[in-house]
């Protein structure tokens, strides 16, 4: 962790109980400056020297009560007391989780380079420039001590400032990455060492997605701008981004690596899931489509809009090959008498079938016609979705409030993939008869429609 010092001369601020700070000296104290529930008793002089604002509030202060009142400085007390003690000339230590809050107090109490040369605000942005944001831990560091410091950091433009820096070091070739990184996944055999064709050289390359982890840290606010800033600059992949994705919803959704995210915890998270869906890269298979299947979970939950919710249906449709049966069993809603959403289920299987469906239209001599294109779905493709959801057929069956109907629609949805056997059907079939009193004749004839 980087850090810096202001000043030479020896820390002398003293405290009495929790509320009252002075400078121990032979020099009686001139002013007293309070802030929020904090008095300072200090000199007006080292004051006066460095802070235009503080000119002006004694200047314009009643000259036989030496009070002078700040209530909305960034920072509070703490960041008050470091620019106080700069102005003194004392040592004072900034580092990553102070250093925001001393420039906006440094702003805020106007310690400009035309009161006096070599000024709290010109040092301290010298060093975030040549220190903190060329150091990647410390700049997330600073990022995130930025949100306590709202409007004054945005104004200020360390906000911005720190996120391209980061944005910037996500960016570097790997090759270029000496400095240290969060990184707990599992990695590739060459990444530990155990390429068979390093011939005894362990090496250990940086992954390409070395950075997602620490940029966890940032609150979904900050993250969204991040992640934004990275895509903008057209230098990683979509995988990568998809990476990043995932990393942050295992990290921030509580539950999603089980599927979803806490009932209980749907509303609090809803901006997360909705930000999250925003941000998916467009490409195909950016991200897998298990990844996909639990963020409509935590949509679900969480109470996202329609269009997060349809925005995730076509995208697992487009990829619904890759699905297990564990991943398409959505949890239905409360007051539900059934257990699994399978109208959700039934709208992904019809998002797959439209890929074969897609049309266009164009324009001809002022006429408009439909041009049909052929199908994208390869045979292979259709025939792992009918296996799939003849598996979630039997599964759902089990079910004693299923409605034959629901079961039956979803059949005949596939129904149209052909298949070199349909044991598969006559499972799920088995299943629902065997948990319910059914004549099978009716069962039959829905199957055969």
């Amino acid at each position: 962790m980087k850090f810096m010092k202001l000043g030479s001369k020896p820390d002398t601020f003293q405290s009495d109980g929790n509320n009252v700070r002075y400078v121990a000296s032979e020099l009686a104290t001139d002013v007293t400056v309070i802030v929020g529930d904090v008095k300072f008793y200090l000199h007006k002089f080292p004051l006066l020297s460095k802070s235009a604002y503080l000119q002006k509030l004694v200047a314009s202060g009643n000259q036989e009560n030496n009070d002078v009142r700040i209530f909305d400085i960034p920072g509070g007390p703490v960041a008050f007391e470091i620019c106080a003690k700069f102005c003194y000339g004392m040592t004072v230590t900034l580092n990553p989780y102070n250093v925001v809050a001393a420039r906006c107090a440094a702003e805020y109490l106007g310690m400009y380079e035309t009161i006096e040369e070599g000024n709290q605000i010109y040092k301290i942005d010298v060093f975030l420039n040549s220190s903190f944001f060329h150091t990647w831990k410390d700049s997330i560091i600073v990022l995130q001590a930025t949100k306590s410091m709202l409007p004054f950091s945005e104004d200020l433009k360390v906000v911005s400032l720190c996120i391209d820096a980061i944005a910037t070091k996500a960016c570097i070739g790997v090759s270029k990455v000496d400095w240290s990184y969060t990184y707990n996944r599992r990695k590739l055999p060459e990444e530990n060492g155990n390429d068979p064709n390093s011939n005894g050289f362990r090496s250990r390359p940086v992954p390409k997605d070395w950075w997602v982890e620490d940029l966890c840290e940032l609150e979904i606010d900050l993250y969204k701008r991040v992640i934004m800033n990275i895509k903008q600059k057209g230098i990683l992949s979509h995988e990568v981004i998809g990476e990043a994705l995932k990393a942050y919803s295992y990290r921030r959704l509580p539950g999603f690596s089980k599927g979803g995210i806490h009932s209980g915890d749907g509303v609090k998270y809803r901006s997360t899931v909705d930000t999250i869906v925003w941000l998916l890269p467009v490409e195909k298979g950016s991200v897998s489509c298990g990844f996909l299947l639990k963020l409509l979970k935590a949509a679900i939950v969480a109470d996202s809009g329609e269009m997060a919710q349809e925005q995730l249906v076509r995208r697992i449709g487009q990829q619904l090959e890759e699905a297990s049966v564990n991943d398409l069993l959505i949890r239905a809603g409360e007051g539900e008498d059934v257990i699994y959403d399978v109208d959700m289920v039934q709208k992904i299987v019809k998002e797959f079938l439209m890929q074969d469906q897609n049309a266009d239209l164009e324009s001809e001599e002022n006429e408009v016609q439909e041009i049909l294109r052929p199908g994208i779905l390869t045979d292979a493709s259709k025939l792992m979705v009918a296996k799939l959801i003849d598996a979630y057929l039997a599964e759902i069956a089990k079910d004693p409030n299923l409605p034959l109907s629901k079961f039956v629609d979803l059949a005949e949805t596939v129904s149209c993939i052909s298949r070199p056997a349909h044991d598969g059907i006559y499972r799920a079939i088995d299943m629902y008869l065997k948990v319910r009193i059914l004549p099978k004749s009716i069962l039959w004839m829905f199957i055969k429609s």
